[in-house]
């Protein structure tokens, strides 16, 4: 597939695409099993059987998309959601990077976070979800693709991830709470990177196009952002007397 051109770019220098809502047909598709198998048996590496959960998707267009759920129990303060279908099928990468063309999505949530089908029906225990689905599916429906420093607004123009959250978009980056190999799977036949995301609020989704990725950095370091989702968090770029 060619490889689409920037619609215009950034401060930064940072390519700027522009996507509209597509008029289509949903093209519908069954679950990969080999995603599957590499899925579980990297999970297995990781975590125990009886903390893993699966919602499985009924319908499902252009890839199928699972979502993981691990819980925390008393290992860990946080609870994982992992995308399982994105890397079914390879990203429109550009040319020579193809190790970049497969990915999943893990979101890290609090442990308080309710995660059962019933807490499901109120969009603001449910967005987490949605938002891992729509990044697995976007790069494959639009033929583009998305890696590290990539962000992605919510929708055209952005809007809240929910009624109890300004969030409007996110950032995809390396994880940096799960060990540095569950970043990576290697099947034998290519390598899924595993991004972690990071929601944002409409002031640093500005602040990164204007400034990159590399300036947003030092300001989540100074205001302790990390990968677990708060939605109570500072809004690392709330501009105080005119100024960032």
């Amino acid at each position: 597939m060619e490889e689409r051109k920037p619609d215009e770019y950034s401060e930064a220098g940072n390519p700027i695409y522009k996507y509209e809502p597509l008029d289509r047909e949903i093209e519908a598709v069954s679950g990969d099993p080999n995603v599957i198998e590499y899925i579980d048996a990297h999970l297995e590496q990781f975590f125990n059987d009886e903390d893993v959960t699966v919602f499985h998707e009924i319908i499902s267009d252009k890839v199928h998309v699972d979502i993981y759920m691990i819980r925390g129990g008393e290992q860990r303060d946080y609870n994982i959601l992992m995308t399982s279908g994105m890397s079914s099928l390879p990203m429109n990468v550009p040319e020579g990077r193809e190790d970049l063309a497969y990915a999943e999505v893990v979101a890290l949530l609090p442990k308080d976070w309710p995660l059962t089908q019933e807490a499901f029906e109120n969009e603001d225990n449910y967005w987490p979800i949605r938002q891992l689905k729509t990044l697995a599916r976007f790069p494959h429906l639009y033929g583009t693709w998305v890696g590290e420093g990539h962000t992605i607004a919510n929708g055209n123009p952005p809007q809240r991830m929910s009624p109890n959250c300004a969030f409007e978009g996110v950032i995809l980056l390396p994880g940096f709470v799960l060990p540095e190999e569950f970043n990576t799977i290697d099947t034998g036949d290519k390598v899924i990177n595993i991004l972690t995301m990071i929601p944002l609020y409409a002031n640093e989704m500005d602040f990164k196009l204007k400034k990159g990725a590399s300036a947003l950095m030092p300001l989540f370091d100074k205001y302790n952002v990390g990968d677990v989702i708060n939605i109570n968090r500072r809004d690392t770029c709330k501009r105080k007397f005119g100024l960032f």
